[in-house]
Parts: structure tokens; C-alpha cells; sequence
């Protein structure tokens, strides 16, 4: 066993094994361990770290390193601690071998495993953490749990439809980790032991931070692996959408009588099957004619159009056999190279591949962008294997699927941000399906995928977009209604829908969106089938409902229009300083224990308290505010104390809303 100082790092070595730590940003370290011959230069989420001066204390058998406020200790068996700046336990490697002092066991359990692969340079590896009782877990990611809280959780780091997994965890004890490895594989907060696992690596990459306040830890995180762009101000407003409008005057009709009505409307959104085949990334001329001039109309209306992308190549598809030949698809290990079956046969661009980033790019630029079409919705971007999500069986430029996959959504969105950056676009904003740790910073719009018309998925996207921003990604929405399963004639629907449109009100972007019943199957040539592979969804426009609906929805957006100069001035914060739109109590009232355990309420921006009726039938509920604060019901107008428990009527028309620090709205009816 070895201590060395290398520069700024220390560096034990023993066994064949290399640990490697170096501060990576004020108070935070990067920790690498491997047992291949060198450690691994690729940064992956991270950006380079900000010069820091560490102390580094080698003595005969410990070692120690220390920067602002984290110090990292090894003891005399080569097992890292990490401590504050009080010298308080934030987290301990979880070992139990026969090396002595109290942890001496028979169990042969190590904090670092690395087992491995017979025939390659991989291993299946985990790092483990003692457990504590006390503590709680936030982050990792969109996740469609019910749980805000995550300690007690087995979480899989895998990206699905509806799950992003964005390996960064903040603790109520004071610390931020972040699992900086694309593989394929776990993690498990369990109350005995934490362990997080990938199925193939060569390495442990660890970056973590000390801080006194979520805000310092969420700061920090921000700073390690970037911020996201600016919004833009088209996008702070309402956006509609539906599954789907199937021609160019069928969607223009829709934006004309918004505009009829008076009703706000800063987007409308062309989606999937618009295209001639999946691959070629464009217009089908019989049914969308002139594009040009269906953006400039929206324009003059001050609309934007967004327009789906799809990552898949359909064989049949124009750009198939010079893609294959290039080496621009995604690989198949074994049986058929095709990747995925809806509506033919595909096989997904490799977006790993810089050349094949590129090339789609191109293909977006001449059939899209050139019009004018400057927001695009980056679907499948996972990518989605459709239900068979056999990552051994695939294989990217940069490795197998099993050892890079996570990786692929943070690619897929640096290839439409860098080519609008080239184009010398601002602000770039793009909807996504799936993220990454650092996906914020190519102007990803994380949504929360195709969710069910349920209250019980209503209360999971309340987790999921609270822990969403926690993980770094200020940029969040959800269909509002559910994606699937919404009966535009069922009043219970119609109750659901009012309460998703109340929390959507109150998202970083809102949204309406779904594939409605009863569906429209009106195929307009038998030819041409493939393009209307589910004809159209009902109607999912605000008037679409019944008219009392109406009224409420309607209230909705123009309540969310006179919301946006504060809704400008929480994407601002995002920008500047990394700090979610949406967060827990516990962001802004850290020192209230009470607020770490409120799993129904949230803060939208720092001044607006929010409590969504999340089930249905639901007339009233109660309202916990924070101490040391004032607050007002937006409702009622009353003033409260902080530190009580407040009950509140919520008729289906009202969603309880309280205001601090003097900020003053009222809904617009």
C-alpha cells in the first residue's frame, strides 16, 4: 500500500488498484478508482474543475485531503471517509474484511468491488457506503415512483419512457454525489448500506460536494456540470398539443380560433408521423404543403411551431444503406440488427457518433430549421427499445450499450444545440424525452414521457418533477392530463384534467398534451396508411371539454400569462445559479425538519407556495407554512403566520396557492 502526491491529487495505490482524489470545484472532490493500468480522462457529465488549493497530509499509514469545506480521509486499510467542515461523517466506504480495528469480519464485503468479466477489460463494479438511519435522499433523476424521498429505494440507472435516470443524489446530511459512470446499473439506499453498482466499467467516478444549504450544494452541482441557456421568453407561456394533428390546416385551424377566442398561446406542436419515413426528417408534401408558409402565419400569430424528431431509421427510409455503411446506426450484438419495431422496421442513429450527429443535423437544417422552425421535440430519446430493453444486445461508436447507454440522451441533445449554436441561435431550447447528468446545459426540456390519465400518475409526476430539478435539470414538464387513457366526454376525466392543468400551471413550462379518447381513425388514403399510423386522437384543445371545463382551463392559462415576467425571473436564477423552478420545501426552509418530510407541497420560485390536489374527489386539504414567514392565500386573500397548518377549501376550480416575501397575483377568471 501507497500514498502519493501527485500535484493537487492524492493517489493511494495497493494491489493493483489506483484511487485517485482531486478537488473538482470549490468544496467538492472527483474520486477515481479503477484497477486497469491507467485512470480514465473521460469526464462525462463533469466540466473541467475549477482550480482549487488542496491540503494533502501523507502519513505512514493514512493519508488525507483536504478542500474548503469536504475533507476525504484514508484510513490505514485504504478506506475512504469523507467528512465537513465540523468534522462530521457525510459518508464512509461500507467494508467488512479481515484488514482489523472494528469493522474486521469474515464476510470478505469490500467498499470498492471490482469483479471481473472474463475476456475483457470490464468489470462489475460496486462502491459501497455505510448506511444511516437518519438520513434522507433526493434527486436521481425523473423517476415514476411515488416517493419524493428516495432512502429505501432500489433505483435502476437505466433510461426508459417516463424514466431519466440522472445519477445525482443531494442528502439531508450535507452532501451531493454524484455517480459520474453512463453504465447500465443500480443503486440501493437501504438503511444498513448504500450501494451503487455498474454492470460494465473499468472505473468508479465519483464527484461529490460538501455544502451548509441545498441551494450551496445544488450551486456547486451546477457549476460541475453546467448551467442551462436562458429560456426563451416564447417558451415561459401556454403550449398546445395533441396526438396528433395529421395536416398543415388542420393545425393552423387550431391556432387560428385560439387566437379567435383571445386565449394566450406561445407554442403549438407538430408531432410524429408528419414525416415521409422515419429517417428522412421531413415534411410529407400531401398533407404538409408549404411549411414555410405555415411558419410564417404562426409567426405573424406570435406562435412558434415546434416539430418532432425521431432518432429512428426505418430500412425502407432514403438514408437507410448510405447510414449503414457509414456507421452512423446503433449496432445489433446478435439476431436482427434492427432495433425497433412501430410502424416498420428501425434501427436508431448512433449519436455517440460525431459524424453521424452531424449528418442528422444536416437533415434537420435543410428540411426544418431552414423554414424557420427553431424548437424541435427530441423524442425516443432514451432510446426507446420498446419494451425490450436488452442493453447487452446493442452497441454504440463509443462502446456497448451495457457500459455507455445512459450516455445516448445527453448526446442525441448536443446534436441539435450545437447545430443551432453554429447557426448562431440563442437561448436554445429543445423538448426531450430523456436526460443525463449535464443535459441542462444543451437547452434540454426534460418531459415526463407517455404517462398514464391517472391520479396515481398525477402524484408520481409530482415526485418526478420535483426530483428532477434537484438532479440539476431546472427545465421540466408533463403531459398535462396524461398521456394516455383520457376520455374527452368522461367527467372524470374531465376532473383529472383540471387538476393536472393546476399543477401544470405551476411548471417550469405548461403544456397540455395526449392521445384523447375516443380515437379518430379517418385514414385519408390507403396508400399513405403508414403516415397515419393511429389516425388522429380526439380533441385535446382547451374548448374541448364541455364548457364549464372551458372556463377552468381557460383560467388556467390566462392566470400562467400573467404569471411569466416572475416565471422569467426563476429561469434567470436556473441560468445563473443552477437553482431548480420547481423544489421541495426543504430548498428554501432547510433548517425546518418538518419541511424535509412534506411530500404534497412545493415551492415555484421562492415566493409562491403550491399544494395540487393530487386525488380525486378531493374538496379540501390541509397546507403546512413554513416558519418565519408571512404568508397570503391567493384564493382568499387572508394572511397567515408561518409555522401553522392551514385547511383550505379546493372546489374543483381552485388549487390552493399561498404567496410570501410580499409577492402579489390572483388568478385570472
Amino acid at each position: 500500500m501507497a500514498f502519493l502526491q501527485e500535484k493537487n491529487k492524492l493517489i493511494y495505490v495497493n494491489g493493483g488498484e489506483t484511487v485517485q482524489v482531486e478537488p473538482w470545484g470549490e468544496n467538492s472532490f472527483r474520486v477515481r478508482a479503477t484497477k486497469t493500468a491507467k485512470v480514465s480522462e473521460e469526464d462525462w457529465a463533469l466540466l473541467p474543475g475549477k482550480a482549487c488549493d488542496a491540503k494533502i497530509t501523507v502519513e505512514e499509514n493514512t493519508a488525507s485531503i483536504v478542500n474548503g469545506k469536504i475533507k476525504a480521509v484514508f484510513n490505514e486499510f485504504g478506506w475512504l471517509s469523507y467528512y465537513n467542515q465540523k468534522g462530521e461523517t457525510l459518508l464512509e466506504e461500507f467494508w467488512r474484511v479481515n484488514d482489523g480495528g472494528e469493522k474486521t469480519s469474515a464476510l470478505a464485503v469490500f467498499g470498492r468491488e471490482f469483479r471481473p468479466i472474463i475476456g475483457s477489460s470490464d468489470y462489475k463494479i460496486k462502491l459501497r457506503f455505510e448506511g444511516r438511519d437518519e438520513e434522507k435522499i433526493y434527486g436521481l433523476g425523473q423517476r415514476q415512483e411515488r416517493q419524493l424521498n428516495m432512502k429505501g429505494c432500489s433505483v435502476e440507472l437505466a433510461q426508459r419512457n417516463s424514466q431519466a435516470s440522472v445519477p445525482f443524489a443531494l442528502s439531508n446530511l450535507g452532501y451531493g454525489i454524484l455517480w459520474n459512470n453512463p453504465a447500465i446499473g443500480n443503486v440501493t439506499f437501504a438503511n444498513n448500506v448504500t450501494i451503487w453498482e455498474a454492470d460494465c466499467s473499468e472505473h468508479i467516478d465519483i464527484w461529490i460536494t460538501a455544502g451548509d444549504t441545498p441551494a450551496e450544494i445544488e450551486e456547486a452541482y451546477a457549476t460541475a456540470t453546467g448551467k442551462t441557456p436562458m429560456m426563451p421568453d416564447f417558451a415561459t407561456g401556454f403550449w398546445q398539443c395533441k396526438l396528433r394533428y395529421t395536416t398543415q390546416e388542420q393545425l393552423l385551424e387550431v391556432a387560428r380560433e385560439y387566437k379567435r377566442r383571445e386565449l394566450p398561446i406561445s407554442v403549438i406542436v407538430c408531432d410524429f408521423f408528419h414525416w415521409t419515413e422515419q429517417g428522412e426528417w421531413k415534411f410529407d408534401p400531401e398533407f404538409w404543403p408549404d411549411p414555410k408558409a405555415m411558419v410564417d402565419e404562426l409567426k405573424e400569430m406570435g406562435i412558434e411551431l415546434m416539430v418532432s424528431i425521431w432518432p429512428t431509421v426505418d430500412v425502407n427510409s432514403e438514408n437507410y444503406e448510405e447510414m449503414r455503411e457509414l456507421g452512423y446506426l446503433v449496432r445489433s450484438e446478435r439476431a436482427t440488427p434492427t432495433n425497433m419495431n412501430f410502424m416498420g422496421n428501425e434501427v436508431f442513429y448512433d449519436a455517440m457518433n460525431p459524424a453521424a450527429r452531424k449528418y442528422v443535423w444536416e437533415k434537420a437544417k435543410k428540411n426544418y430549421y431552414g423554414y424557420g422552425i427553431k424548437v424541435f421535440w427530441l423524442d425516443e430519446a432514451e432510446p426507446d427499445y420498446m419494451f425490450h430493453y436488452d442493453f447487452d444486445n446493442f452497441r454504440y461508436y463509443n462502446g456497448p450499450a451495457v457500459k455507455v447507454s445512459n450516455f445516448y440522451p445527453f448526446e442525441y441533445a448536443k446534436t441539435f444545440f450545437e447545430g443551432m449554436e453554429a447557426e448562431g441561435q440563442e437561448n436554445i431550447l429543445n423538448l426531450i424525452r430523456c436526460v443525463w447528468a449535464g443535459s441542462q446545459r444543451y437547452g434540454t426540456l426534460l418531459w415526463s414521457g407517455d404517462v398514464h390519465s391517472t391520479f396515481e400518475c398525477l402524484r408520481r409526476q409530482f415526485a418526478a418533477g420535483l426530483n428532477t430539478g434537484i438532479s440539476g435539470i431546472p427545465w421540466w414538464t408533463t403531459d398535462i392530463g396524461g398521456f394516455t387513457g383520457g376520455d374527452i366526454h368522461d367527467p372524470k376525466f374531465h376532473e383529472l384534467l383540471v387538476r393536472w392543468f393546476q399543477f401544470g400551471l405551476f411548471c417550469p413550462v405548461t403544456r397540455l398534451h395526449g392521445f384523447r379518447l375516443p380515437i379518430d381513425f379517418t385514414v385519408s388514403d390507403a396508400a399513405k396508411m403508414f403516415n397515419e399510423p393511429f389516425g388522429s386522437g380526439a380533441e385535446n384543445e382547451l374548448w374541448s371539454y364541455g364548457e364549464d371545463v372551458y372556463e377552468m382551463l381557460k383560467t388556467c392559462t390566462m392566470t400562467r400569462e400573467a404569471l411569466r415576467p416572475y416565471v422569467k425571473e426563476q429561469m434567470k436564477a436556473a441560468h445563473e445559479k443552477g437553482t431548480p423552478v420547481i423544489r421541495p420545501l426543504f430548498y428554501d426552509f432547510p433548517d425546518q425538519k418538518v419541511c424535509w418530510d412534506i411530500n404534497d407541497e412545493y415551492m415555484f420560485g421562492p415566493d409562491i407556495l403550491v399544494a395540487p390536489v393530487l386525488y380525486e374527489g378531493m374538496r379540501n386539504r390541509s397546507v403546512y407554512l413554513p416558519e418565519g414567514k408571512k404568508w397570503k392565500c391567493v384564493n382568499t386573500g387572508m394572511a397567515y403566520e408561518g409555522g401553522t397548518i392551514v385547511e383550505c377549501d379546493a372546489p374543483l376550480d381552485t388549487i390552493p396557492v399561498f404567496t410570501t416575501n410580499g409577492m402579489e397575483f390572483e388568478f385570472v377568471r
